[in-house]
């Protein structure tokens, strides 16, 4: 079986497997789907009172916590949806055009 690490852009059909599933767990870290974004959101950790609603109602996991402290946005797995911004009572997360 071929795992997905090893799968890339000179992987053969013929050595995937059917249907080209990937039968092991936690293989979202290996693809970087940040690039797909449009809107990105924008932390300030001046207003942020680290209540960290935003990090579980990250569909991407794109917000790491480290000592019950949150830290700036994984931006290489981010997809820009918007959630954190809905849901943050204090205003810490803003959300806009890519350039801006």
């Amino acid at each position: 079986m071929i795992h997905a690490k090893d799968i890339n852009e000179q992987s053969k059909w013929q050595e995937l497997t059917p249907g080209c599933e990937i039968y092991e767990p936690g293989t979202a870290v290996l693809t970087k789907t940040g690039e797909w974004r449009t809107m990105t959101p924008h932390w300030d950790p001046e207003k942020c009172k680290q209540c960290l609603l935003c990090a579980p109602y990250c569909p991407d996991s794109s917000i790491p916590v480290k000592d019950g402290k949150r830290s700036d946005f994984d931006f290489d797995h981010c997809k820009g949806c918007g959630i954190c911004y809905k849901v943050c009572p204090f205003h810490a997360i803003s959300f806009g055009k890519e350039d801006e």
